[in-house]
């Protein structure tokens, strides 16, 4: 036998190793299958991007929710007078394979068949026209912008330091505020996600009740507020963000925008509202901004943030993880955005919540679950 073929054995054809390094044949056709996966991943994402910018979910749900175009349908729809047509099935063929759309055949004159294409589950959260739609979070997590600081984690893990920052030259904060279309970019896909998380606030959580007025801390643009005291109109709004963060929010009725740093003071109120917000920090800078919020409120009072709450056997299927709305394990992922925008951020268990709530003065709490990744955490003073 050729020296070259010690520790290799056939099997169909194909070389597989029999090193004792793969227990099996089947594992190592498994795990090469995983590896690929891994590589390609980024496929998928950028992909949606692109039929995302292209408007085709968007194409599609105007003739409505079960309707289907062909691909020539889509590309007399493209602002170009000679799209390439061969580039977008391909692309289509495989987001059908992914289940971002479905594909169906359908008889044309003559005989022949074409191939017409129509929404999902997944597409339809991705229709840019929508009160409720995932576009502008998609469109942000995929930007280059946002993307640059995952090509460094390495880097953090060695050095330490700050992904974003290795990335851009400055902090997200301070990025944002020196280039405002960045800062749309962001602000846009907070307020998508605020209106999705609304929803499901509104509909679960039953802890405004009582309230007369309410600071949104880190309210961006002030959508999260905006929808509360809509449903809730006898609270009066507070919407507190960086001034040039609220400088970009529009008049809502019911609500005020007040431009400061949290770091620093926070408006006074019946309940502090923190949606998304402390994830971006660390402990220490949670502690912080809970001390401040227990200044601003009366020993009646309450904060109630609205966060991932990591359940701390991840990945068991567990009856509590079956009960969630959105695949548990998305929160992990969150756990790594966290790593690459943030300075210090993290997803947090309710271990790690109540350590940080009692040392800023909240000792008790109620975590409320809500149809949506994030959880209601309702904390109240000593």
């Amino acid at each position: 036998m050729d020296s070259n073929m010690n520790g290799l054995a056939k099997s169909n054809g194909c070389e597989i190793s029999r090193d004792g390094f793969f227990e099996s044949e089947e594992e190592e056709l498994q795990g090469q299958a995983e590896a690929w996966k891994c590589t390609f991943a980024f496929a998928e994402s950028l992909a949606v991007k692109c039929v995302v910018l292209l408007g085709i979910p968007d194409m599609i749900a105007r003739e409505g929710s079960r309707a289907t175009l062909s691909l020539g349908e889509i590309v007399a729809k493209l602002p170009t007078e000679s799209p390439d047509a061969a580039c977008l099935f391909r692309i289509m063929r495989f987001l059908v394979a992914k289940g971002i759309f479905r594909a169906s055949k359908s008889a044309r004159e003559g005989g022949a068949f074409e191939t017409r294409y129509g929404l999902t589950p997944a597409s339809k959260w991705l229709v840019k026209g929508r009160e409720l739609s995932m576009a502008p979070m998609l469109l942000m997590q995929n930007d280059e912008t946002t993307l640059a600081p995952w090509h460094h984690f390495n880097e953090c893990v060695l050095e330490g330091g700050v992904a974003f920052q290795k990335a851009n030259g400055a902090e997200i904060w301070s990025y944002a505020s020196d280039h405002p279309d960045f800062n749309n970019l962001f602000n846009n896909a907070m307020a998508c996600n605020a209106r999705i998380v609304m929803k499901g606030i509104l509909s679960k959580y039953q802890g405004f009740h009582s309230l007369n007025s309410l600071v949104d801390v880190g309210g961006g643009t002030g959508t999260a507020v905006a929808e509360i005291v809509r449903a809730y109109p006898f609270i009066t709004g507070i919407n507190y963000d960086l001034p040039h963060v609220v400088a970009t929010a529009s008049s809502l009725s019911g609500v005020q925008h007040v431009g400061g740093d949290m770091f620093e003071t926070v408006p006074t109120g019946d309940a502090i509202f923190m949606k998304w917000i402390m994830h971006d920090w660390n402990d220490e800078d949670c502690i912080k901004i809970l001390k401040n919020c227990r200044k601003a409120i009366p020993d009646t009072g309450k904060v109630i943030i609205v966060d991932v709450v990591l359940d701390a056997d991840q990945g068991d299927n567990t009856d509590k993880k079956r009960k969630k709305a959105v695949d548990p394990i998305v929160g992990t992922v969150f756990d790594l955005v966290m790593v690459a925008h943030s300075s210090g951020g993290k997803e947090r268990s309710e271990k790690e919540w109540k350590r940080i709530l009692l040392e800023g003065g909240f000792s008790r709490y109620n975590i409320i679950e809500i149809p949506a990744l994030q959880s209601v955490i309702e904390a109240f003073p000593r």
